[in-house]
C-alpha cells in the first residue's frame, strides 16, 4: 500500500462513507429483503410478469447490499484494501456486473410497460413463464459476461489502484473496457429505457384523445378502459420515477468520473459520490411503497400476517405456562379455554390487494 500522504481522499470523508455504507447494508438489506417476502407472498402481484422483473431489481439490490456495502465500509474505514488479492478480482467483478443487472432489469421492466399498454392483445402471447425466464437468465448472463473480459484479462484487468485505495477495472497493455462497459451496461440502457417511456406516453395521449373523440357511444365500457388504463399508467409511472432515481444516483459519480477523474482536485466530491450510487440500492422500497397501492397492499399483508403468528405464538406460549401451572396446582380454578387469544380476529387477507 502507498504510505499516508499519497491516499488521495481525506480521512474525515472516508470516515463518513463507511458509516454510510453500514446503514445502506442495514436499511438495504432489511428493505430489500421484506420487499422480495412481500411480493413472493402476495399471490396475485406473483402471477404478473411485471413483478418477475421487479425481484431481479431487487434481488441485484440486496444482493449489492449484503456483499458490497460491507466490504466498502471496511475499505473507507481503514482506507486500505484488507480483503487480499482474489477478493480484490472479485469485488469489481461482482460490483460493476451488478449495476449492469439493475440496468438490463430496468429495460425488460419498460419495455414490457411498452407492450402492455400499447400492444395489449400480444401481451399475453408474449409474456409466459417460459419467456420470462429467459429474459431474466439473458439479462443475468450478459451483465456477467461484460465483466468476463476483464476478469481474464483479454481486456483490461481488475486489480488495486493504491490511491483511491479500490479495487477496480485497471488498462492492461495501454487497453481498458471501461468505455465498452460504459456504453453497453449503462448508456445503451438509458436510451433504450428513454426513447421505450417516450413512446409509452405518446401512445397514452393517443389513446386518450381517441377515446374521448369515439367511444361516447358506450360511456360504461369507455370508463372501465380508462380506469384499467389508468392503473397500467401509474404503475408505469413508478417504473419511470425508479429509473429516474437510479440516473439521479449515478449521475454525481459519473461527473466527477468525466470532469475530474485525471486531476482529482475535488476528491471529497468522489467519496460523496460514490455514497450516492449506493443509495441506489436502498431507496427502491420506499418507491414501491409510496408510488403504487399494489405494492403498498403488499407490504401491510406481510406485516399483518407477521403481526399475526407472533400474536399467534405469544399465546400459545401463555397458553403453555398456564397448562404447567394448573398441573402443579390441582386446586387451581383457571380456566385455560376461556382465556382470549391477542391478536385473535386479526387476519390476513386472502389477496394482498385487498388490505386497507
Amino acid at each position: 500500500m502507498s504510505p499516508e500522504e499519497e491516499l488521495i481522499y481525506p480521512a474525515d470523508w472516508c470516515y463518513a462513507a463507511s458509516a454510510f455504507a453500514v446503514l445502506f447494508c442495514i436499511f438495504g438489506v432489511s428493505g430489500n429483503l421484506l420487499t422480495i417476502v412481500a411480493l413472493l407472498k402476495c399471490e396475485r402481484l406473483r402471477k404478473h410478469a411485471t413483478t418477475s422483473f421487479l425481484l431481479s431489481l431487487t434481488f441485484s439490490d440486496l444482493l449489492f447490499c449484503a456483499i458490497m456495502m460491507p466490504m466498502q465500509a471496511v475499505r473507507y474505514y481503514y482506507r486500505s484494501w484488507t480483503f487480499g488479492d482474489f477478493l480484490c478480482q472479485v469485488f469489481p467483478f461482482v460490483f460493476y456486473s451488478n449495476v449492469c443487472v439493475s440496468m438490463l432489469s430496468m429495460i425488460l421492466m419498460t419495455i414490457n410497460r411498452y407492450i402492455l399498454i400499447t400492444f395489449q392483445h400480444l401481451y399475453p402471447k408474449i409474456y409466459t413463464t417460459k419467456f420470462i425466464i429467459i429474459q431474466l437468465f439473458f439479462a443475468w448472463f450478459i451483465a456477467f459476461l461484460i465483466m468476463f473480459f476483464p476478469l481474464t484479462g483479454m481486456w483490461g484487468e481488475l486489480g488495486y489502484e493504491p490511491k483511491t485505495f479500490s479495487c477496480t477495472i485497471l488498462k492492461k497493455d495501454g487497453r481498458s473496457p471501461k468505455t465498452f462497459i460504459f456504453l453497453v451496461g449503462f448508456l445503451l440502457p438509458c436510451f433504450i429505457i428513454i426513447l421505450s417511456y417516450s413512446c409509452i406516453f405518446n401512445t397514452v395521449r393517443k389513446q386518450h384523445a381517441k377515446l374521448n373523440k369515439f367511444d361516447t357511444t358506450s360511456p360504461n365500457k369507455s370508463k372501465l378502459k380508462f380506469f384499467r388504463n389508468k392503473n397500467d399508467l401509474r404503475l408505469t409511472v413508478m417504473m419511470l420515477v425508479i429509473f429516474l432515481a437510479f440516473i439521479m444516483c449515478f449521475l454525481p459519480l459519473m461527473l466527477v468520473n468525466v470532469f475530474d477523474e485525471k486531476t482529482m482536485r475535488y476528491p471529497a466530491a468522489h467519496v460523496m459520490a460514490s455514497v450516492s450510487a449506493w443509495s441506489s440500492a436502498v431507496i427502491n422500497p420506499i418507491i414501491y411503497a409510496v408510488g403504487s397501492s399494489q405494492y403498498r397492499n403488499a407490504y401491510k399483508n406481510l406485516f399483518v400476517k407477521i403481526k399475526t403468528w407472533r400474536s399467534s405464538n405469544s399465546s400459545g406460549n401463555n397458553n403453555n405456562k398456564l397448562q404447567a401451572s394448573r398441573s402443579a396446582d390441582p386446586n387451581s380454578i383457571h380456566n385455560v379455554h376461556s382465556i382470549k387469544i391477542p391478536g385473535e380476529g386479526v387476519k390476513a387477507s386472502s389477496s394482498c390487494l385487498e388490505v386497507t
